[in-house]
This record gives structure tokens, C-alpha cells and sequence, in this order.
């Protein structure tokens, strides 16, 4: 490992948390940043149990209660019943939901684009081969504590405005 490697990391999440807050701030976006950080994990991981939500999304689990809620009454959540546990439930990214963080990404990158407007090639590809590189590297990093068999019904999974739950993504 390079000894400039730890240095190169730090700087690395550094920017990235910088180049999100100028993106949203530029975007000028009316959700919490919650509701999206949410929403990608419910994309990565799929149907999930609010514990975990909360872990994923670094919030207090009453405020993930909250969220999801939220998340449900917009349509982009919907919860899932245990077939195993009446008491439990899962969270799953509903295609509302799905096609709400795509939109909200795609506003993201065109409020950016001013700023890496006139790169060269040469750098695209650079940026391009760093994404690629740090998607490689946390694929399949982030699995679920615990899977939940859930079976969707009707009544519990999606009301006319959630649509039909949408499975795990990329």
C-alpha cells in the first residue's frame, strides 16, 4: 500500500462531500438531504428493516420513522409485511420513488455542469476511469445486516400512488 494512500482517501472524501453540497446547494433542491441519501440506500440494498435504515442513513431510528413515513405518504416507499413476523416490516423504494432520486441526480449533474464545463478528453476519461475505479471497489461492499424475507400484498405494500415496489438497484 502507498503511504500517501491514507492522505489520498482523506482527500478523496473530502472533495466528494464538498462537490454534493455544491451540486445541492446549486440545484436548489426542497427535499432533505435525508430523503435522498434514504431513497439510494432502498435503490442499493432493496427491501430493508428500519433499524437498519437508520444505520444506513446515520439517523436515530425515531427520525427514520419519520422519514419513511414521509417517504410513503409521497409514494416513494412503501412498506413491506414479514411473512414471518407480523411485527416487522421492510422499506422498499416504490418506482416513484425510484424515478424521484434519478430526477434528483439528473439535477445534480446539470447543476454542475458550468462548473467541469470545457474539460479536456483526457480528463473526462480520468474522471470517468475514478468512478469506475470507486465503483468496483464498494460494489457489494454495503449488503444488509440482515435480509427480510417479505412477500408484497396488496393492502401492505403499495397504495395506488406508491405503484408497485421496485426491486434492489444499482
Amino acid at each position: 500500500m502507498s503511504s500517501d494512500l491514507p492522505a489520498l482517501l482523506g482527500d478523496l472524501i473530502t472533495v466528494n462531500h464538498r462537490l454534493a453540497r455544491v451540486a445541492a446547494h446549486a440545484a436548489d433542491g426542497r427535499e432533505s438531504p435525508a430523503v435522498w441519501r434514504t431513497l439510494s440506500v432502498l435503490r442499493q440494498l432493496g427491501p430493508i428493516r428500519l433499524g437498519e435504515i437508520a444505520a444506513r442513513s446515520r439517523i436515530s431510528q425515531p427520525t427514520a420513522t419519520k422519514l419513511v413515513t414521509h417517504l410513503v405518504e409521497r409514494g416513494w416507499a412503501a412498506r413491506l409485511a414479514d411473512p414471518l413476523d407480523a411485527r416487522v416490516t421492510s422499506t422498499v423504494i416504490t418506482p416513484a420513488g425510484d424515478a424521484a432520486l434519478s430526477a434528483w441526480r439528473s439535477e445534480l449533474a446539470e447543476a454542475l455542469l458550468p462548473m467541469f464545463d470545457g474539460l479536456a478528453d483526457a480528463e473526462l476519461t480520468t474522471i470517468r476511469n475514478a468512478v469506475d475505479i470507486l465503483r468496483d471497489r464498494l460494489d457489494g461492499s454495503e449488503v444488509p445486516a440482515e435480509r427480510v424475507p417479505v412477500v408484497a400484498s396488496a393492502a401492505s405494500a403499495a397504495s395506488p400512488a406508491a405503484g408497485t415496489p421496485a426491486g434492489a438497484r444499482a
